[in-house]
């Protein structure tokens, strides 16, 4: 399908979110997830006004509504507004499970407050972890999807549309390596979004109970460790639901893989947690006392703990 026709299908269901605080005004992205008037967008655009403030939807033909806020998740930046419409045509889900590097995307939202902006691009690479949110008190932990498309602030929260203009992805503009204090201000042809499997997930949570679900392991680890992997916290601090032990971790332990996958870090291995489901079976590679071992181990919810 041509760019042109995706853009002109996908337009009149994203919509541009303006916010007002004591912090100052706002302007992001979201884009209608179903006939219900329900708009998904990025946690950080509307936490400015979670406690108070002005919260606005702006529809593509210029109408602008007041919208509340049904939940949020700063674990995701995710969050789910409702606005008093229920003639908007949702934008159909796709399966970011499916997407490849290469595959062309469209990115659509309101770059620096520019309502409508279309941009293009491929897929650069999966399972990037990145942060996401404007302060180390809301950052966010993403296993996200990268891509060349030109993505601004005013983007975050829009939707990344695949060839068949399905969302693939929602734009998070506010992004950036976990151990990096900065962030991206602008397009550096280095964008990321959070893939649309978990956005589908997260939003039908909000939805319905006004929170979302987070899949942990059940233990603590050690974010002072500077060498490869991420080791299990030595200390008395390191149960948080299951105890070591009996998830078959032990304290010390250096996780090195996931699911075959290398874990360079914490920060990766907490990302390639929060894109599993609680309740699943993963499995585990730590090196104990020089010697590696695999461990099977089933997640826990954050709700738990």
């Amino acid at each position: 399908m041509a760019v042109a026709k995706i853009a002109a299908t996908a337009l009149p269901s994203v919509v541009t979110i303006k916010t007002k605080s004591s912090q100052g005004s706002g302007t992001g992205s979201g884009f209608v997830i179903d006939p219900s008037g329900h708009v998904l967008t990025n946690n950080h655009v509307v936490a400015s006004v979670a406690d108070g403030g002005n919260l606005a939807v702006e529809l593509g033909d210029g109408t602008r509504l007041p919208a509340t806020i049904v939940g949020r998740d700063v674990s995701y930046d995710l969050a789910v507004l409702k606005i008093d419409r229920t003639d908007l045509v949702p934008l159909e889900w796709g399966k970011s499970s499916d997407v490849v590097v290469g595959d062309g995307v469209i990115a659509v939202g309101a770059p620096l407050g520019l309502e409508a902006s279309v941009t293009s691009g491929i897929v650069s690479a999966l399972n990037r972890p990145v942060a996401a949110g404007r302060s180390s008190s809301e950052a966010s932990y993403i296993n996200a999807i990268q891509t060349d498309a030109a993505i601004n602030p005013g983007n975050s929260g829009g939707p990344l549309l695949d060839m068949s203009g399905r969302v693939i992805g929602v734009n998070s503009a506010i992004a950036r390596d976990p151990g990096s204090a900065g962030e991206v201000s602008g397009n550096i042809g280095v964008g990321f979004a959070i893939p649309s499997d978990q956005a589908a997930k997260t939003a039908q949570q909000l939805i319905a109970t006004g929170k979302a679900e987070h899949p942990i392991m059940g233990v603590r680890l050690d974010s002072s460790f500077e060498e490869i992997g991420a080791r299990i916290r030595d200390s008395d601090g390191s149960l948080r639901a299951v105890p070591p032990d009996k998830a078959g971790l032990k304290n010390g332990d250096v996780v090195v893989a996931f699911e075959g996958r290398r874990v360079i870090d914490a920060n990766q291995l907490i990302v390639a947690i929060r894109s599993r489901t609680v309740g699943e079976t993963v499995k585990l590679t730590v090196d104990r006392d020089g010697q590696r071992v695999d461990v099977s181990l089933t997640l826990q919810s954050s709700a738990a703990s």
